[in-house]
């Protein structure tokens, strides 16, 4: 499937279910268990539909610190929330389990995910460490899985990182479709709910012609406009959640208000 066909209104806001802390992971509850995560996420999950959303993403940015390959027990566990909260997603959703590819796919094979986002290229000195992804092992175990209809968005700038890769975004982005096929491309601000920088981005966009350029952090609705004006869709979080806070639930009324503006941008 295209990123058209999946897609079809203009400039997609695609919003985030942050998952809770999983089992195993530093700052996991116990007292409130899987079922509080699958409670949690559900709350979100409906929010952000009845803000009308174009589409969900499950992650797990809880799971503080990050690990670079994630132990099976959180894929696993990633597949049975999404599993039993199937029946209330009713718009196109995807995975990403931070910060693992294989992993990723490997969930979005389970779920039936239609896109799935991470870091698949590139080379970073990170908060994990030296940061060395490999897109050739992961579309290749994309086709593995059976799942070439699996819509891939690769991020160029990665979160927590710094490049290693010195030459110009524009020309990693540039270099990343002709070598690494990704279906659409993401460009991020330094950390998780921080903006994009305009210039990057509009740099992107105007050398990546031939596939999507989305914003993948710190969309806002006091800056929706001008990144919309230049990216063709975005990845939304933090900014719909209680007080733009990252770590807290999603705030349905804050979801409705930046949709209604989406819709304005859109002309619906």
């Amino acid at each position: 499937m295209s990123f058209k066909k999946l897609f079809p209104n203009p400039k997609p806001i695609i919003a985030m279910v942050h998952l809770g802390a999983l089992p195993g992971t530093p700052l996991y509850s116990k007292s409130k268990g899987v079922e509080g995560i699958i409670n949690s996420a559900k709350q979100d999950l409906i929010a952000l539909q009845n803000a009308g959303v174009d589409a969900i993403m499950f992650g797990n940015e809880n799971d503080r610190p990050y690990e670079l390959k994630v132990d099976v027990s959180s894929t696993s566990t990633m597949a049975y929330i999404i599993g039993v909260l199937k029946n209330d997603i009713s718009v196109p959703f995807g995975v990403n389990v931070l910060w693992d590819p294989i992993s990723t796919i490997a969930l979005a094979a389970a779920t039936g995910a239609n896109f799935a986002r991470e870091i698949f290229s590139g080379t970073y000195a990170s908060d994990m460490g030296l940061w060395n992804p490999d897109a050739g092992n992961a579309l290749r175990y994309r086709k593995k899985v059976d799942r070439d209809d699996l819509l891939l968005f690769y991020n160029v700038s990665a979160e927590f990182a710094y490049s290693l890769d010195r030459r110009p975004l524009n020309e990693r982005a540039k270099s990343t479709v002709f070598s690494s096929i990704p279906d659409a491309i993401l460009v991020s601000g330094p950390i998780t709910g921080e903006a994009v920088n305009l210039n990057e981005i509009k740099s992107v966009k105007e050398t990546v012609t031939n596939i999507p350029v989305l914003a993948n952090t710190g969309v806002k609705i006091n800056n929706l406009k001008e990144i919309l004006d230049i990216a063709d869709g975005a990845i939304v979080g933090s900014s719909l959640k209680f007080d733009g806070n990252t770590w807290n639930q999603v705030d349905q009324q804050r979801a409705q208000e930046f949709m209604n503006e989406v819709k304005k941008i859109r002309n619906e």
